[in-house]
């Protein structure tokens, strides 16, 4: 752990320099606004607890408030604080909008929210009008409406947002945006991913071990099984699409020069999570009875303005093993990446028709932030993307300056959502992707994930 501290600390030393904001020509003098950014959580569950513990290891970094509804988690959040060597935060949570009074304060510079997912727009854009630089966690939106909120007052008030988008920092995703940027796989034509995600044991629980085989959710859940499955019961939409569309569309400029033109999308049937209690609990248990909407298998399929295609698979109600279902098809070529399958075909470079292996080519391509910082940022959680990801929005927050992927990228990545939604429930009519840029996407220039990194 001391080793942990030792690197963080000397990478926050090294502010922006250390060539973690895309959107900036680093080796530049930059107006650092902040030397030490005073940050607080909204939400200290698990995923906020992650990035509690990542903040703590900082020396940039002083948590000044913290805030959930949950009283269990206060103690928890409170504990690791005191361990780091850092003051009591003031504590929030006393009801819904007791989160509102912790925005008032001007100790906070910035905002970190982590909470269930119908509230994070609302909370981001308390935040924003509030004047906190805002980290949100993902997706960012459940509604166009509020995809539009995000943007609209992220414009209205200049307070920057940033979508906690920690697969885009993955090491392999970096090194094939790496070799898209060098041109590896000639003009791009197509992409898949997704999430696949075996997460019936976290939807369903049962409120007393956190990943048991227990059957309820609700109130009588815990975790995301308090809340997460209810969407599940209501929705039959592809209602998290961003850790696989963020890197692809990224890979893709959109936002950036391209933008996401229109999508359809198909359900299967929904019998996974009923299989999943009449196994566990039997036929008798009354949420055997249910009947559940969200398709077990969701297929949207996004076309860009620039011509090409994006699948987009959602299936987190069956056996699967984790799979986020990477590829990139270009002109010249294609990859097939993830944990369990690695290969890529390269006309002209690689033997024959065949596939080869990527060790190679993740060796050769391998991403300068991970050369420098990997071997360190692991321990940080998911691998280490987690450490880059909150690296990257300290600095983008003590600069105040764009993060690298912003509010429009939020409503952009997160509109699958209710525009999945809108397909199934029409035999899959096409949906129009508002453009959430006003047309500025011909004009914005792509973040500069490579150059002047090393």
């Amino acid at each position: 752990m001391s080793s942990r501290r030792n690197f963080v600390k000397k990478s926050a030393i090294a502010g922006a320099g250390i060539a973690l904001l895309p959107g900036l020509t680093f080796g530049t003098s930059y107006n650092i606004k902040r030397e030490t950014l005073k940050l607080a959580f909204i939400g200290v569950g698990l995923r906020g607890t992650n990035h509690l513990r990542n903040a703590l290891q900082r020396k940039d970094i002083e948590v000044t408030a913290i805030c959930d509804i949950d009283s269990r988690r206060i103690p928890i959040a409170l504990k690791m604080i005191d361990k780091a060597g850092q003051r009591k935060p003031k504590v929030f949570g006393s009801n819904d909008y007791d989160y509102r009074n912790l925005l008032e304060l001007k100790e906070v510079d910035a905002v970190i929210i982590a909470t269930p997912w119908l509230w994070h727009t609302r909370m981001a854009v308390d935040s924003m009008k509030a004047g906190k630089y805002t980290g949100l966690e993902v997706s960012a939106a459940n509604t166009l409406e509020e995809c539009w909120d995000l943007v609209n007052t992220h414009e209205e008030t200049g307070s920057h947002l940033m979508i906690l988008e920690n697969v885009n920092y993955r090491r392999d995703v970096l090194a094939v945006l790496n070799m898209v940027k060098q041109n590896v796989f000639g003009e791009l034509l197509h992409f898949t991913c997704g999430y696949q995600h075996d997460l019936r044991h976290v939807k369903l629980n049962d409120g007393k071990t956190a990943y048991g085989k227990g059957v309820e959710f609700g109130e009588k859940g815990i975790s995301e099984s308090a809340w997460r499955t209810q969407h599940s019961l209501l929705r039959n939409a592809d209602v998290y699409p961003t850790h696989g569309l963020g890197p692809i569309a990224v890979m893709a400029n959109v936002n950036r020069g391209n933008r996401f033109l229109s999508l359809t999308s198909h359900a299967t049937k929904a019998i996974g999570l009923n299989k999943y209690i009449v196994d566990n609990a039997g036929q008798n248990h009354p949420n055997a009875k249910l009947k559940w909407k969200q398709g077990d298998i969701i297929t949207s399929t996004i076309e860009t303005s620039n011509g090409e295609t994006i699948i987009v698979t959602h299936n987190v109600n069956t056996p699967h093993p984790y799979s986020l279902g990477f590829k990139v098809q270009g002109v010249q070529g294609l990859t097939d990446f993830d944990y369990h399958t690695q290969r890529i075909h390269i006309e002209g470079t690689t033997k024959g028709h065949g596939w080869e292996a990527m060790e190679a080519w993740f060796k050769k391509y391998d991403h300068p932030l991970w050369k420098k910082y990997g071997e360190g940022a692991t321990e940080a959680g998911h691998g280490g993307i987690d450490f880059f990801v909150m690296q990257a929005f300290v600095e983008s927050a003590k600069q105040n300056i764009a993060p690298p992927m912003d509010a429009y990228d939020a409503a952009a990545w997160s509109a699958v959502t209710p525009l999945s939604e809108s397909s199934i429930e029409n035999n899959g009519e096409p949906q129009d992707f508002p453009d959430f840029t006003r047309g500025n996407w011909i004009k914005r220039k792509p973040y500069n994930w490579i150059k002047d990194t090393y």
